[in-house]
């Protein structure tokens, strides 16, 4: 398969070639009728592709993955995973394709990875398929996710395909081109020690540290060092999500990367009202997943990676447990401190080291924010006017004033810096209803919603007129809100 000249592009198969065990050789479906719905042209820049050829039938084409540059070798990624603390021995692809890694001009190397491309032979019992309304969700988190400075797998364009998905009822499908440093998981290692091949998880360990960590490859302990850069990059990232208010709603090791990227926006959520117990999964039935228990399934998981990894820490299976439970050791620590840092930067209080007094002022807060059941995003929001001498839109958050007046008391003796705080506290994420009512609007082949959302989001903190809608609270009558996986 090629593709014309005005697309020239190389994508590599090195994750294929170095780990054949873990890929499978496969061809996306034919899209009967491939229309690009959406094209993310600062990514394609930053890729190196030209984004008008990109808009061509053509290029439409390569995005689902049927016109292909010469060289290139589709694979289905092989993995395991712990789905709710079940572990699955053999997940994968099932609707999803590596067509290869791209080096951008600057010299990184990105997948460009399918999702919705049809079924593989991990499919099991899924169509291989996806809608409309779940990659454009997809594309919408995480490039608002982006936006936010999150880590993040990034949408680089959504494909009509022109054929029927059938969910509850039949709807139109289409295909997600998407990138990541990596698509290396805890599960991938799962996978490798299910097998039994010490070899392969060498050459697994050997292949992220190439690709994401080539510093600790020189360490005296790579694959220790290994360890802890993942858990080092886990900590940062789920501290980012709770600051922001994000719920993944499916940390399955599989959906755990080497690269800390966050990956799969399937059952996930912004929270509106402060809630520790908040949950949209609708199979998160026991709250596994709610908003307070991400840091601990994070450390759960990485505690399956340690497992994974333990013949490649020390021949001596105790010392290589001894060696591993003491580095995973450090998680709480390090997630504590991102967290506290960030939780002060939001306060405006970055510069104040008293421990002592933030923590505890921290601690208040959050009690008061989930009394009152207080929208986490604008409360946050307000309080650069509340830092300006101006409470009154950050007391309105409150049916009793009693308490927050005590507390900005406290806070305001502390001098925040409310420029500061203008630069953690965004305007604008994608409120539930929203991107709901952008979906809706998407899947019947109106695109401007979606299209006017994402400008939003995409510029979180720079509050504009003509935008209210976006920084405001759900409508009473939206009513609990639950997301699906989209299989």
């Amino acid at each position: 398969m090629s593709v014309a000249p005005q697309l020239a592009v190389t994508l590599d198969d090195r994750f294929a070639r170095e780990l054949s065990e873990m890929a499978v050789p496969w061809q996306a479906d034919e899209a009967p009728d491939p229309r690009l719905l959406v094209l993310n042209v600062p990514l394609a820049a930053q890729l190196g592709l030209d984004s008008e050829s990109l808009r061509t039938a053509e290029g439409s084409r390569l995005l689902t993955g049927t016109l292909l540059p010469p060289g290139a070798t589709p694979v289905a990624q092989a993995y395991s995973g712990h789905q709710f603390g079940g572990f699955s021995p053999r997940l994968g692809d099932g609707r999803a394709l590596l067509l290869g890694e791209i080096t951008d001009p600057a010299g990184g190397i990105h997948d460009l990875h399918l999702k919705g491309s049809g079924r593989t032979p991990f499919a099991r019992g899924g169509d291989g398929l996806a809608a409309v309304g779940p990659m454009l969700r997809e594309y919408l988190i995480s490039e608002s996710m982006h936006a936010l400075g999150i880590p993040t797998t990034r949408a680089l364009a959504v494909v009509a395909t022109g054929r029927q998905v059938r969910r509850e009822t039949l709807l139109p499908g289409a295909v997600l081109a998407r990138v990541a440093g990596s698509h290396l998981r805890v599960g991938s290692f799962q996978f490798a020690q299910a097998t039994g091949d010490v070899g392969l998880i060498r050459r697994l360990a050997d292949h992220a540290l190439a690709r994401h960590y080539p510093g600790a490859a020189q360490s005296e302990h790579p694959y220790l060092a290994l360890f802890e850069a993942v858990m080092a990059a886990q900590a940062a990232l789920v501290a980012r999500w709770m600051l922001i208010g994000f719920v993944h709603g499916v940390m399955n090791t599989d959906n755990m990367t080497i690269s800390g990227e966050t990956i799969d926006y399937g059952p996930c959520a912004f929270m509106d009202e402060f809630n520790p117990a908040a949950v949209y999964s609708s199979i998160d039935e026991s709250g596994r997943y709610a908003y307070a228990n991400q840091p601990v399934v994070a450390e759960w998981n990485l505690a399956r990676l340690a497992e994974a990894l333990l013949p490649l820490l020390h021949e001596d299976q105790e010392k290589a447990v001894a060696m591993a439970t003491d580095a995973l050791g450090g998680f709480r620590r390090q997630y504590g401190d991102a967290w506290a840092t960030g939780m002060k930067a939001k306060l405006g209080l970055a510069g104040n080291p008293d421990d002592s007094v933030l923590l505890p002022l921290i601690d208040e807060l959050l009690a008061l924010l989930q009394a009152d059941r207080v929208d986490y995003t604008s409360f946050f929001r307000s309080l650069g006017a509340a830092a300006r001498g101006d409470a009154d839109l950050t007391r309105t958050h409150f049916a009793d004033t009693e308490g927050v007046d005590a507390w900005l008391h406290r806070w305001r003796a502390l001098g925040p810096d409310a420029v500061a705080m203008g630069r953690f506290n965004p305007v604008y994420i994608p409120r539930n209803h929203l991107v709901e009512e952008a979906l809706a609007a998407a899947t019947g082949g109106d695109l401007v919603p979606f299209e006017r959302l994402l400008e939003a989001v995409t510029s979180p903190y720079d509050e504009r007129p003509g935008l209210e809608r976006y920084a405001a609270a759900a409508p009473d009558d939206f009513g609990a809100y639950r997301t699906f996986c989209g299989t």
